[in-house]
Order: structure tokens, then C-alpha cells, then sequence
């Protein structure tokens, strides 16, 4: 449905996709940001590969800590890992407590530099949300619906992959864009360790004092987080309407 709020989206993915192809077509607006001589254009690397290495490092982290979020949070609903609720929490509270560049500090001498330290330190950040929703999603689910499954003779497993899981999935659903909204934005500093990410953008131009590199860096990045959060927001109300239905 074309609403304003959806044209407005389709704006942005149009101009985003605009200058991360043809670049030199905005070089007019960013040229008044810069010294003389200096370029308006981050020219040491390709914005659009910038972009898609970026995305690559937040999806491979994330995909990781929705893997063990959720896998946390089934084995503490259980009976049996009941007892193990308040280790987890303090397991996934880790990427809170120590902020990324820290992570980033203690893992570079381990891994080395390059993309490792900053998945890390984006797979420990991305863990609390995850998990945190899936334990919510799977604590409130209607207490009919899971007596009539267990009466219906379905097993466990049953239980949690036929009813369970489909039903928590939108409440998972919106730890996950939690957690890629905040990958979105501390994946930049990732660039300080060697990482591929638009965080070289934003570098660059404090390095050089390039206001226009500076802007291009966090426009990008802000640019796709708000188009993946309102992509993953639309999904969420899909799976919510389909599972009230």
C-alpha cells in the first residue's frame, strides 16, 4: 500500500542504492563540506562494497546470537534447565557489560585483526535482546493452547516446534531487530581492528578532518537501520496477525 510513511522508505531505499552505485552523482551536495582540493567522495575503497561487507559482518553476528539466545531460552522454559535461568542471564549480560571496544581489546591479541574481534564483539552484544525476548515469548504464550497440544498426545518437541516456537516467533522476532539495529551502528567500530566495515568511511574522514566522508559514513549506516528495523517491524506484525488468526 503506497502510505506516505511507505513512500518515504521507498525514497530512501532509492537514494541510498543511488549513491552507493553512482557516488559522483551527490559529489555537488558534499562538495561545500570539505577543504579545497579535498574530495567530496570517499575515494580509498567502494562505498557499495563497504555496505555489503558491513551487512555480511552484522548478519554472520547475529544469525551466531539468535542461534544461542534462542537456544538458551528453550533449554531455561524447560523443567529440566529451569535451574540454569540465572547462569544464562548472567551469560548474555556479558556483551552488556564490557562495551565492544573492550571486547575488541581482549580479542584482537587472541584472533588477531581483522573481522574476528568484531564479530565477537557483535555476537556478545547482540545476545541480551535475543534472548531476553525469546524467554518472554515463550513465558506468556496462552496456557490453553499449550494444555490442548499436550492433550492432543503431542510430545515435547512437538510442542515446541508446532506450537511453541511459531507462537513466540514475532516476540523473537523483535529481539532480533533490536539486536541488528545495534549491530548496525557498533559494527563501525570494527574498522579500528582492520574490519571491512563503513566505519573506514567515518575514520577516514576524521583522520583527514573530511566532514563530507564523515557524513557519507553515518548516513549509510543510519539509512539501513532504518529500513532494516522497519522491514523486520513489517514482519513482526505479519507473523503477529497470522498467529492471532
Amino acid at each position: 500500500m503506497f502510505t506516505l510513511p511507505n513512500l518515504f522508505r521507498l525514497a530512501v531505499l532509492v537514494v541510498l542504492l543511488a549513491f552507493l552505485l553512482q557516488p559522483a552523482w551527490f559529489e555537488a551536495m558534499l562538495t561545500p563540506l570539505v577543504q579545497e582540493n579535498a574530495p567530496a567522495i570517499y575515494n580509498q575503497g567502494s562505498l557499495f562494497w563497504l555496505t555489503v561487507l558491513h551487512l555480511r559482518t552484522v548478519f554472520i553476528a547475529t544469525f551466531a546470537a539468535t542461534v544461542v539466545a534462542v537456544s538458551l531460552a528453550i533449554i531455561v522454559t524447560r523443567k529440566a534447565g529451569a535451574e540454569f535461568l540465572p547462569l544464562s542471564r548472567s551469560l548474555v549480560n556479558i556483551g552488556q557489560t564490557f562495551p565492544p571496544v573492550a571486547v575488541l581489546a581482549l580479542a584482537v591479541p587472541i584472533y588477531g585483526f581483522g573481522e574476528k574481534p568484531t564479530l565477537i564483539a557483535l555476537f556478545l552484544y547482540g545476545l541480551l535482546p535475543i534472548f531476553e525476548n525469546a524467554l518472554t515469548g515463550l513465558t506468556t504464550l496462552p496456557p490453553t493452547v499449550v494444555e490442548a497440544a499436550r492433550g492432543a498426545g503431542m510430545t515435547g518437541s512437538q510442542r515446541l516446534f508446532r506450537i511453541e516456537l511459531p507462537l513466540a516467533l514475532p516476540v523473537i522476532l523483535t529481539g532480533v531487530r533490536l539486536s541488528v539495529v545495534i549491530s548496525l551502528a557498533t559494527a563501525t567500530i570494527g574498522s579500528t581492528v582492520a574490519a571491512k566495515t563503513l566505519g573506514e568511511v567515518i575514520i577516514a574522514g576524521l583522520q583527514s578532518n573530511n566532514l563530507a566522508f564523515v557524513l557519507q559514513g553515518g548516513l549509510i549506516v543510519a539509512a539501513l537501520a532504518v529500513l532494516i528495523h522497519d522491514a523486520l517491524q513489517g514482519l513482526e506484525r505479519t507473523l503477529a496477525g497470522r498467529v492471532h488468526v
